[in-house]
């Protein structure tokens, strides 16, 4: 290690230190106080033999002469082993039970990128429980696909309920959970869950709090991931990686921005913000030769509601679909508030159909679909020319609309329903119409499906 006692400048969570040997982005320094206590720290940039150094933690009353910085030639790594499931680790990666695992390896937090060519297309389902989810917005492993909520929304409790209910059928299966930037409540909020229902023991949690240095938030996805990629690529393992909510992580990239005195881009975020996130986004996948896949869903929260709000916006082009919390369906008490008309899984179509889910799959999510569609369109039209006004259809297309609110999207907090649960359940809704209604769906499914639920 090289040690230097040339600070030239502390700014904010920043130092600027003099070297004058080749430093690495990204290394991990040691800052050396002059109290005797250790900190830190990691290389953000280097320019004209000045070293920027972003500290974990806080820099309030460091003395610049009296302070030593030591760089360690190594970026951030992370031990891993099995003996991850079941722990608790903090955003930096320190067990929260204070005792340490004992490491296999030790990986690089910022990871590998995977080669284009090594890439296998996602195609095998993933079952979360979750009715709108499994049979219209189906989750595929290798997938990334994002859940766009807003402040006050129940995202939490959703990412929890698909913590605990996801699996993969006769497969090996884990879950990796990172919250960046909570409360403290929201923390005992996740662990008293995790630990009451016996999902600890195939989870990994990392939880970086609000009050934790800022670029602890730009670790903690990185933290989960690299575990992730271990359990799914050295282990053999089906990886779900779970990551709330990163609208606290992009604060903190514009926050650390900010500090360097780069020039904003839109709304005063980072110009490489679409990279930065790319950077996590894109280490979900499959890859040629190896068993396990890992497969994400990053949570977000749109400031102001608003989906052409920077974060959301750059999330929607690098991720495979989007699933959407709707306000209103929230005002109405329906848990968990899923909006199908906005959302979308690209990926569903190669995870559905028969040998995967069930051969139906694909014309009941299309029925559904058009009829929910249908009915929410001719609930404005009542709302102007009254109920009175409409056909017969129409009203049974108005209480198909209510129905498929009320009994589909709507499901208990600790209710699991499986894939064929959820297709029976939409059969018995579209027998509500007329069949001549039914237009996305086989007659030979009509007769084997229908039929069945109407007798």
């Amino acid at each position: 290690m090289k040690e230097y006692k040339t600070i030239k400048e502390i700014a904010g969570p920043l130092l600027f230190v003099e070297v004058d040997h080749p430093v690495k982005y990204g290394e991990i320094v040691n800052i050396k106080l002059p109290s005797g206590e250790i900190v830190k720290g990691q290389v953000l940039e280097v320019q004209e033999k000045i070293a920027v150094i972003q500290v974990f933690g806080s820099t309030m009353g460091m003395d610049r002469k009296e302070t030593s910085v030591a760089f360690t030639g190594e970026p951030m790594l992370f031990g891993v082993s099995e003996e991850v499931l079941g722990k608790k680790f903090d955003g930096f990666g320190r067990p929260l039970d204070g005792i340490p695992i004992k490491p296999e390896v030790r990986l690089n937090v910022n990871g590998e990128p995977i080669n284009p060519y090594s890439r296998v297309p996602p195609n095998d389902f993933i079952e979360t429980g979750i009715s709108t989810i499994d049979v219209m917005n189906t989750l595929v492993r290798g997938q990334k696909l994002p859940i766009f909520s807003g402040s006050g929304l129940p995202h939490n409790e959703l990412a929890v309920q698909i913590a605990r209910q996801a699996n993969v059928r006769g497969e090996d299966f884990a879950v990796v959970f990172a919250a960046v930037g909570i409360t403290h409540d929201e923390a005992l909020f996740f662990i008293k869950e995790f630990e009451k229902t016996g999902a600890l023991g195939r989870s990994v949690l990392f939880l970086n709090l609000a009050d934790d240095p800022s670029i602890e938030r730009l670790l903690t996805p990185r933290l989960a991931l690299t575990t992730a990629e271990y359990l799914a690529f050295e282990k053999d393992m089906h990886v779900l990686v779970i990551i709330t909510d990163m609208t606290n992580y992009a604060e903190a990239l514009r926050e650390i921005s900010g500090a360097r005195k780069e020039i904003p881009g839109r709304r005063g975020y980072p110009g490489y913000m679409y990279t930065d996130l790319a950077t996590i986004y894109e280490r979900a996948g499959r890859v040629k030769g190896k068993k396990g896949t890992v497969t994400q869903i990053p949570i977000l929260t749109m400031p102001s509601d608003d989906r052409t709000h920077p974060i959301p916006d750059l999330t929607g082009y690098i991720t495979e679909g989007q699933i959407v919390l709707s306000r209103d369906l929230h005002r109405k008490n329906i848990y968990p508030p899923i909006d199908p008309l906005p959302s979308l899984s690209r990926l569903m179509n190669n995870g559905i159909g028969k040998g995967k889910t069930r051969e139906d799959h694909k014309s009941v999510s299309n029925q559904l679909y058009a009829a929910y569609a249908t009915g929410r369109d001719l609930r404005a039209l009542a709302a102007v020319v009254g109920e009175e006004s409409l056909t017969e259809v129409d009203r049974l297309y108005l209480k198909f609309a209510d129905e498929f609110e009320k009994r589909f999207i709507a499901q208990g907090f600790y209710e699991r329903r499986t894939i064929e649960e959820s297709l029976d359940l939409g059969w018995e809704l579209l027998a509500i119409l007329p069949e001549r209604e039914l237009k996305k769906v086989k007659k030979e499914e009509i007769e084997k499906y229908l039929k069945k639920k109407k007798k």
